[in-house]
């Protein structure tokens, strides 16, 4: 099975796209690191390697922010479709 070509226009907002999405996702990794690094590691270290507290802590943090992430793209995207059915109602 073979794909359809895409034509430049197509090409160009894909790539686009994708763009968008890797920049998102990198601001996402920047700004969990970042939160949750000033929470759970003390700004003086006394050691090399993290403690076990620090740890847990870190992944605890980091689920957190992925499963808020997720909710609110559920939601947005929940949003946008009641949206664009309420447009499609409003031109008929």
């Amino acid at each position: 099975m073979s794909m359809p070509q895409l034509s430049t226009a197509d090409q160009a907002k894909l790539q686009l796209m994708q763009e968008m999405e890797i920049e998102m996702m990198s601001d996402l990794y920047n700004r969990m690191a970042n939160a949750c690094h000033k929470k759970c590691i003390p700004p003086r270290y006394s050691e090399a390697d993290l403690g076990k507290g620090e740890m847990v802590c870190i992944d605890r943090c980091v689920a957190k922010y992925l499963d808020i992430h997720e909710k609110i793209g559920k939601k947005l995207t929940a949003m946008s479709m009641n949206d664009e059915e309420l447009m499609k109602k409003m031109s008929n």
